[in-house]
């Protein structure tokens, strides 16, 4: 499947967002600029601001102030991206080296704080209140979710519901946030806004458990990042999870050990455990049935190329390989 498809659709729209995006990221100082444009000239899908795109299109409803939510939207995104990588210690992101990695970590943790605040800015320009309450709100969640994961590091008792609590906040929230707030400022009924943020939420967390199969199954070069990674952090992610609650004892007594020392000493061993153990294929099937429940949301929508984008790039985010 070519993801090109459902990016046609809004092209034009996709190609200002960018410019805004360059625009909003200038500085004064020329540090705040240089990693600014760094991480964002990154490449990686932008499915956040695509999503706000495709929803508001949907909708009926396209223009600046659509565009200008957008690149709110991935601002905040990357400002996450910016704090996760120092809170992960991680070195690479999308196929090169993290802001933290190149730069260290206070500049990247300063230059996120300057994205979130520079969204702020944006959200007042765009003056919707709905939107306002609809994003102040996901910041808020998002940041618990991180927290929450962050005191689930290294430990082994971690359940499946702790696990989807955490995939909530710190993945699915921006995605829900994303399709909520466009609907919100195209002025949808009740009803299309509420199907539009569980399209959202459902869609981040089958995104979320695909991410978390590729830890295992993907390419390193394919990825942009290291197979392992949170393993290797110590992060009970669920095809792990599955493997403690469903292998055998031996797999089992060895995903234990993996998590609560963290590292990559083992991982042969334990890819092949939660291969063998079923771990993969459930979370990647849960994964699919996310994706199905987010499509089941979109019947609010009317039919047309935009809805069709919209499912395919809800097909995508589970067929993906990277």
């Amino acid at each position: 499947m070519q993801p090109q498809a459902f990016y046609r659709v809004v092209a034009a729209d996709f190609s200002a967002v960018d410019e805004i995006i360059k625009q909003q990221l200038t500085s004064r100082v020329p540090l705040v600029s240089k990693i600014g444009d760094y991480i964002t000239s990154a490449g990686g899908k932008r499915l956040r601001p695509l999503l706000v795109l495709l929803c508001g299109k949907a909708l009926g409803h396209s223009g600046d102030d659509l565009r200008l939510l957008a690149a709110i939207i991935e601002f905040l995104h990357t400002a996450t991206l910016l704090h996760d990588d120092v809170v992960d210690m991680s070195g690479m992101r999308r196929g090169r080296s993290t802001a933290n990695a190149k730069w260290g970590n206070a500049p990247s943790v300063l230059v996120g704080d300057f994205l979130y605040s520079r969204s702020f800015e944006m959200m007042v320009q765009l003056g919707s209140m709905p939107v306002m309450r609809i994003l102040s709100h996901a910041t808020r969640v998002i940041a618990e979710g991180e927290v929450l994961q962050l005191t689930k590091v290294r430990d082994a008792s971690t359940t499946e519901a702790t696990y989807m609590e955490v995939i909530r906040g710190k993945t699915a929230m921006l995605f829900e946030a994303s399709t909520h707030s466009a609907a919100a400022l195209a002025g949808a009924s009740e009803q299309q806004c509420d199907a539009l943020r569980q399209f959202g939420d459902h869609l981040g967390v089958a995104f979320q458990l695909v991410d978390d199969v590729l830890d295992y199954r993907g390419d390193a070069e394919d990825l942009g990042k290291n197979v392992g990674d949170d393993l290797a952090e110590g992060k009970p992610t669920l095809p792990l999870i599955y493997t403690m609650r469903e292998g055998t004892a031996e797999q089992a007594a060895l995903v234990r050990q993996a998590v609560q020392k963290g590292g990559l000493d083992d991982l042969e061993r334990i890819r092949d455990a939660v291969e063998a153990s079923g771990a993969l294929d459930y979370t990647a099937q849960l994964a699919r049935d996310y994706a199905a429940k987010a499509i089941a949301c979109l019947s609010v929508l009317p039919r047309g190329e935009v809805r069709d984008a919209l499912v395919e790039l809800s097909e995508f985010a589970v067929a993906r390989t990277h």
